[in-house]
């Protein structure tokens, strides 16, 4: 079929005009045949595709392969590596700020963007490193790395746990964003709208494990249903580059930042799930009620820390009396929630402290991630207390123990 008879070319524009306005497409009011309204919708998706890029809407084809470094995959019961300790469970309700770092973690060539402990039962923690990689460390026992997921091209920006830690999602400067299966190394889905993706979350309900949203380079917030592969909605009205997404009001609504009026690049949601706080660049934590309007706290705010230009992680320890943060010097900062003053600082990292994240039943214990490749795992108890432990239980027992 020649121009003359597509409905939707202009030669059929002009062989058809009624008026001086009828040069218009809108302005043609004419019944068209089944054959030419196929035609027109044909013509209009070819001439989509052609203008916005055939490969625009893909990431980089990277081959995707797991390495497993622990001993064995399950143990003498048949339980999986990923397995949570049986005695897991948290042995007071307050929590300590650490006094030093008692173990580093090293295996990431580049800098680690990135840490996540394994929800509820914190025996694992995930890492993020710029060197296209993400690890998985054994937390309860060797402090090792267990097991090395690859399947990105680019720097790893944010991942994931899901609820039972049995999967989770990373996202890369290559433009995809991985589902993985933590146990075995497997990549289960690969999800990409040829933008950046900034973070990664799904949704926190147990029955909705399946909603992904991730924020865009673009400004967007794209949702998936990681069933289908499909994606089932999108959030276009925002200013800038979505860097985080928080879900709040019992999972019926999420939090966002973009970058503007004082960038906030990191949020976090407060144990009691009244309060946000945020990483603004303007060297403050603020802190945003999560009632019906997200309405700024003027009298709460932690300073002290130097964080402008990075996106440094803000947390709180697991009973909110603590809030935390790194900085460029490679410090983590801890303030009291009630009085707002800076209640320690820990020298952690050479150069950007760049993630901060509270161990959910070990009171006492923090772990670090930083520019340098390290991840620093750090505790109350001081070596002193230590040394002191091992006299005691040396004059006690009698034991003579080497130096």
């Amino acid at each position: 079929m020649d121009d003359v008879n597509n409905p939707a070319s202009e030669n059929w524009l002009k062989k058809n005009r009624q008026s001086p306005w009828a040069g218009k497409k809108q302005g043609v009011e004419v019944e068209l045949t089944e054959e030419q309204k196929k035609y027109a919708e044909e013509y209009a998706v070819k001439k989509a595709e052609k203008e916005k890029g055939s490969g625009d809407n893909k990431g980089e084809v990277v081959a995707e392969k797991s390495t497993f470094h622990g001993k064995e995959e399950k143990d003498y019961q048949g339980r999986s590596w990923i397995a949570p300790p049986k005695d897991a469970k948290a042995k007071n309700d307050q929590c300590y700020m650490p006094k030093r770092w008692i173990d580093t973690w090293s295996g990431h060539t580049k800098g680690v963007s990135a840490i996540r402990f394994f929800l509820k039962q914190g025996h694992l923690l995930l890492s993020a490193g710029m060197d296209s990689k993400v690890k998985i460390w054994d937390v309860h026992n060797s402090g090792k790395c267990m097991r090395t997921y690859m399947g990105h091209g680019k720097a790893v920006r944010d991942i994931s746990f899901s609820n039972d830690g049995t999967k989770f999602l990373c996202a890369g400067y290559d433009k995809n964003i991985k589902y993985w299966d933590t146990e075995t190394g497997q990549v289960i889905s690969t999800f990409s709208t040829g933008k950046v993706p900034y973070v990664v979350e799904q949704n926190p309900d147990d029955d909705k494990q399946n909603i992904l949203l991730a924020g865009m380079h673009d400004k967007k917030i794209v949702q998936w249903d990681m069933n289908s592969g499909k994606i089932t909605q999108e959030y276009d009205q925002h200013l800038g580059a979505v860097n985080t997404i928080t879900f709040v009001d019992d999972n019926r609504r999420f939090y966002i930042s973009e970058p503007h009026t004082h960038s906030m690049p990191a949020i976090s949601l407060h144990p009691n799930s009244n309060w946000l706080a945020a990483q603004s660049l303007d060297n403050k934590i603020l802190i945003y009620s999560t009632r019906e309007r997200f309405q700024l706290n003027k009298k709460k705010m932690f300073a002290g820390h130097i964080v402008a230009g990075y996106a440094y992680q803000v947390n709180f320890s697991p009973d909110g009396q603590y809030v935390m943060s790194g900085d460029g010097e490679g410090k983590c900062w801890f303030w009291n929630w009630k009085t707002y003053k800076v209640s320690r600082t820990l020298k952690c990292h050479e150069g950007v402290c760049i993630g901060v994240e509270w161990h959910p039943l070990e009171q006492s214990k923090v772990a670090t991630c930083g520019w340098d490749g390290l991840i620093k795992y750090c505790c109350s108890i001081s070596y002193n207390s230590v040394c002191g432990f091992l006299k005691t239980f040396q004059e006690n027992c009698g034991v003579q123990m080497k130096d």
